[in-house]
This record gives C-alpha cells, sequence and structure tokens, in this order.
C-alpha cells in the first residue's frame, strides 16, 4: 500500500515541479497578498493581531486552490482513469495525491509565515515549532477539501466558481473581519461548523496568547476529523468523479 501511495505522490510532484508557470504562481501570489496586507495595516499591533487570521485564511484558500484544479487537470488528462484501473485501490490513490500536494502546501505555508515574520516582522509569542505543526494540520485540511471538492467539478471554471461557495462564507464567518462573538447568534451557530473558524481560534492562541497545541486541542481535533472526513468521502466518490 505504501509503494503504491509513495509512487503516486512522487509522480504528482515531479508534474507540478515541470510546471514553472505554477511553481512561480504557487510562491509570487501569496507573497504578494501577503505584502498588501501588510503594507494596508500601518499599525504594529493591529498587524501582529490581523497576521495569524490572515495566514490560516490563505494556507486554506491558496491550499484548496492548488489542489482542487491540479487534481481536476489530473481527471481532464484522463491520468485518474489510467490510476483507477491500476492495481492500487481508491484510498491509494487519494492518499497519493494528498502526500504529492502537501508538500507543495506546506511550502507555500512555511514562505508564507517566514515572510511575515521577518520581512513584515509579525511578532509572536507561542513555540515556532509549534505553530508550524498547526499550519501543517491546515494545510491538510485544505488539500483533502480541494481533492473532495474537485471531484464534482468538470472543468477548471467550476472549480473556481465552488470559491464563493466554500471559501468566502469561511473568510467572512471565521473571525477575520469581525469577532465571532460579537456577531449575530445565527451567524455564531453556523461559524461554529466551519473548519476555518477552528483554524483561525487555534493559530491565534498560538501566536498571540502563546499557548500550546495541548492547549488547542479541541480545534486540532476538529480539523483533523473534517480532514480525515473529508479524505474518506473523496475516496467514495472518486470512481464517480473520474468517469464524468
Amino acid at each position: 500500500m505504501f509503494n503504491q501511495v509513495s509512487t503516486i505522490a512522487g509522480r504528482v510532484i515531479l508534474q507540478l515541479l515541470r510546471d514553472r508557470r505554477t511553481m512561480v504562481l504557487l510562491i509570487l501570489v501569496p507573497l504578494v497578498i501577503a505584502s498588501i496586507v501588510g503594507v494596508s495595516i500601518p499599525e504594529k499591533q493591529m498587524l501582529d493581531y490581523i497576521a495569524p487570521a490572515v495566514l490560516a485564511v490563505l494556507i486554506l484558500f491558496f491550499g484548496f486552490i492548488l489542489t482542487g484544479i491540479s487534481f481536476l487537470r489530473e481527471r481532464s488528462q484522463g491520468t485518474l482513469e489510467r490510476l483507477m484501473a491500476s492495481p492500487a485501490s481508491k484510498g491509494d490513490v487519494v492518499g497519493g495525491y494528498l502526500l504529492g500536494f502537501l508538500l507543495f502546501a506546506v511550502l507555500q505555508t512555511m514562505i508564507l509565515f517566514f515572510y511575515l515574520i521577518y520581512v513584515l516582522d509579525v511578532s509572536f509569542a507561542g513555540a515556532l515549532w509549534q505553530i508550524i505543526v498547526f499550519q501543517i494540520i491546515i494545510g491538510i485540511l485544505a488539500v483533502c477539501l480541494g481533492i473532495f471538492i474537485s471531484v464534482f467539478a468538470r472543468n477548471e471554471f467550476q472549480m473556481v466558481q465552488f470559491i464563493p461557495l466554500i471559501i468566502l462564507p469561511q473568510v467572512f464567518l471565521c473571525g477575520l473581519l469581525w469577532p465571532v462573538s460579537q456577531m449575530p447568534e445565527y451567524l455564531q451557530w453556523i461559524a461554529k461548523f466551519l473548519p476555518l473558524t477552528y483554524g483561525v481560534d487555534g493559530i491565534r492562541a498560538l501566536m498571540l496568547d502563546g499557548q500550546s497545541l495541548l492547549d488547542i486541542g479541541k480545534e486540532i481535533g476538529v480539523l483533523a476529523g473534517y480532514a480525515a472526513g473529508l479524505m474518506v468521502l473523496a475516496s467514495l466518490t472518486l470512481r464517480r468523479g473520474a468517469a464524468s
């Protein structure tokens, strides 16, 4: 099983590395957006408060886009269908793509994080390695979400159309723009079911309050549960997605 997963992951990694335009966009676009945020918020204290939430949002957004469109391209080119006809199980296929895309999601996350810290001079209170681990958990969620949603899109345009449906509501309700506790009760209720809410709460607890991973066990559990559930659903719906 592991050999099948690693083989698929290796093929995904090599294919993305050959796409120079994607690699450039993978690095530059998040940095441009982070720079805009840094320049538009000149007050240091406010930037320190906003930056963790922005980081969580960007990790989810770009991880979702990269994975969803790349996975959809695999389907449209017939690569996924050939893998489904091979001895590899659906779980192997999804696991291979998860590992392959996760490498680039983690790379993007590290670039964003260290850019915020060392270029935009964002302060943080928690342990560096624990912050990185939690960001990787958000990245895993983004990859799983992208793989699952891409099953229901037939082209890249449809995949982009999922952004207002899947990503934007989470951006507005996660606490990035306004504290969740100050929203109307029905919006607070909805926010409790959105994974990005827990991503923002967790990364703020680590970076602003100096808490540890043990202190945010609830947030980690919710994100891990969402990721595992999405991966299982992606495996169950994969054959239908490959045939569409």
